[in-house]
């Protein structure tokens, strides 16, 4: 699950430039959300209200150019899954506070490695059983249903569940949808491509991963933004090392995406992960000046989003969905890395 920040946890930061346009209101004051409005706009003070169009245009939800694929639409939701009282709650949960990114640095010792250890591996097995549930037909609500049985036989909790309000156990982000789509009754359909992002609370810590995967016989162009996608996290991950600037994972991201003319989503970030579901470090997946480097025993995700097309997005109402303003396929894959002596040790895989 993409981070949180002090404003929300849907969006991290708005990013035009060089800069960031951050702000203390509220998500719902930001956005005018409208139930049954095909649209969404971004409220801003005048300084910034030139750049909504930018960030926010408008389009019409049913239309598809050159395509059969249709876009998607709202569904409905099943009542939220109970998770049994003896697992222990992350404290967003039980505090109620509106989470945001934690300020500082994710760095273990021993035993918190082995605790991160433990639960980035738990965070893949449960990913790679969710990928096998993918097929034409299924609903996305019944995979976060095995999700959620999964982690909780193994004594976790879904940390997205209750996160901001989150609803649903795991992200299910189909096609032209970016991030955070919600679990519903939408049965997949052949040729779809489904991203699937998991996190666990397991002992303390948080493990955060995702994938993109193919449901039926998907169409090369399809996949071949997903193939780029994986790659573009994989060379992200081989230059990270102690000392390392976090603005290289950036480049190499943009750089590899570039030769393929995809678009790099800039809305939303990696971070570090750990004792705390968002944390320092920003990681941004675009070229970028910020400052700050890898330190030795940190653990961060890595988390590359590309579109086919335009890679502004688009806030659904329900304030969580966010899908491309054009239609166009968006792909995305996670790990949760640990800095070491000799590079990074993946977390998130089994």
């Amino acid at each position: 699950m993409v981070g949180a920040s002090s404003l929300q946890p849907r969006l991290l930061s708005s990013f035009i430039g060089d800069r960031f346009i951050q702000s203390q209101r509220p998500l719902n004051q930001l956005f005018r959300c409208n139930p049954g409005n095909k649209h969404v706009s971004m409220q801003l003070s005048r300084t910034f209200s030139g750049l909504t169009n930018l960030l926010f245009n408008r389009r019409d939800v049913e239309k598809l150019p050159n395509s059969k694929r249709k876009r998607l639409s709202p569904e409905k939701l099943s009542p939220t899954r109970p998770v049994p009282s003896h697992i222990p709650r992350p404290p967003y949960i039980t505090s109620k506070t509106p989470p945001g990114i934690a300020s500082g640095l994710e760095v273990h010792d021993e035993k918190g490695i082995e605790c991160m250890r433990n639960s980035g591996r738990l965070a893949a097995q449960v990913l790679e059983y969710a990928g096998t549930l993918v097929k034409p037909g299924i609903k996305t609500d019944e995979i976060d249903e095995a999700v959620h049985q999964m982690i909780i036989d193994n004594g976790a909790y879904p940390s997205p569940l209750g996160y901001g309000g989150f609803p649903k156990s795991v992200c299910t982000s189909v096609n032209e949808c970016i991030c955070h789509g919600i679990p519903d009754f939408r049965p997949l359909e052949d040729g779809d491509i489904i991203n699937i992002d998991v996190t666990v609370y397991l002992n303390g810590y948080h493990g955060d991963t995702s994938a993109t995967f193919f449901c039926g016989d998907v169409d090369d162009e399809a996949r071949k933004l997903v193939e780029v996608t994986k790659e573009c996290l994989d060379k992200a991950i081989s230059i990270c090392a102690p000392g390392v600037e976090y603005k290289k994972i950036g480049k190499a991201i943009h750089d590899h995406a570039d030769k393929y003319r995809y678009g790099v989503v800039r809305m939303f970030v990696g971070h570090g992960v750990g004792r705390v579901f968002h944390a320092d470090p920003v990681v941004l997946h675009y070229r970028n000046n910020d400052g700050g480097h890898m330190v030795l025993n940190q653990t961060f995700t890595i988390e590359p989003m590309l579109t086919m097309g335009s890679f502004n997005p688009v806030l659904w109402d329900d304030n969580w969905t966010v899908v491309t303003e054009d239609g166009s396929l968006s792909a995305q894959f996670e790990h949760t890395i640990l800095i070491t002596e000799n590079g990074a040790e993946i977390l998130t895989q089994c």
